[in-house]
C-alpha cells in the first residue's frame, strides 16, 4: 500500500516549538489492534538493506562534523528506543521519538487513528528545528532522502501487515 503526504496536524506543532521544517505521511494499515509503539517498531526497526547502507554513509559523514550518529540497538525491544530513535513520550495511540543536537532538534510522531473495526491510519510526522548554519545545510542535504525514506518505510510497514 502506498503512503501519501498529508498536512501536519496543528496539535502536534507544540511538540517542537519554533520548528523550521515539518512534513507528514499517512497510510491505511491492515490491522486495528496495534498500539503506537508496535506501529513505530514495524516502521523503524527493520529498514531495508539500502536504508542501512545510506545510514552508515550518513554516520560516517556526520562524524567528521562532530554530529551524533544514529546507533541502532541490538535489542529489538529495548524499552527506551524504537530503531535508532529515543522515545520521548508515549500513549497507546501516539509515540513521540526525538533527539536534540547542537545543529538541530527533531521529533518523529507516529499517530494511530481508527478508520473502521478492522483498519487504522498510521501517520508519521516529522518536525525539525535548526539552530545554526550547519543545521540548515544538513537539513537541505538530507531532505530528498528523508522524503524517500519516510514514504518507503511507512509503505513497507503497511505491506508487512501493519
Amino acid at each position: 500500500m502506498k503512503s501519501h503526504a498529508v498536512k501536519v496536524d496543528p496539535r502536534l506543532e507544540n511538540l517542537l516549538p519554533g520548528f523550521t521544517f515539518s512534513d507528514a505521511y499517512r497510510v491505511v494499515g491492515a490491522r486495528s489492534d496495534l498500539n503506537a509503539r508496535q506501529a513505530a517498531r514495524a516502521i523503524f526497526n527493520s529498514p531495508p538493506a539500502w536504508v542501512n547502507a545510506l545510514m552508515a554513509l550518513r554516520n560516517w559523514i556526520v562524524g567528521w562534523f562532530g554530529l551524533k550518529a544514529g546507533t541502532r540497538s541490538t535489542a529489538t525491544n529495548e524499552p527506551s528506543r524504537v530503531g535508532i530513535f529515543p522515545i520521548v513520550l508515549e500513549s497507546p495511540q501516539e509515540i513521540l521519538l526525538g533527539m536534540d543536537d547542537h545543529h538541530l532538534d527533531f521529533r518523529l510522531i507516529v499517530t494511530l487513528d481508527s478508520t473502521s473495526a478492522s483498519t487504522q491510519t498510521i501517520t508519521v510526522t516529522s518536525l525539525v528545528k535548526t539552530h545554526n548554519r550547519l543545521g540548515r545545510v544538513y537539513l537541505t542535504m538530507i531532505l530528498p532522502f528523508h522524503r524517500l525514506l519516510a514514504r518507503t518505510m511507512l509503505a513497507r510497514a503497511s505491506l508487512s501487515g501493519v
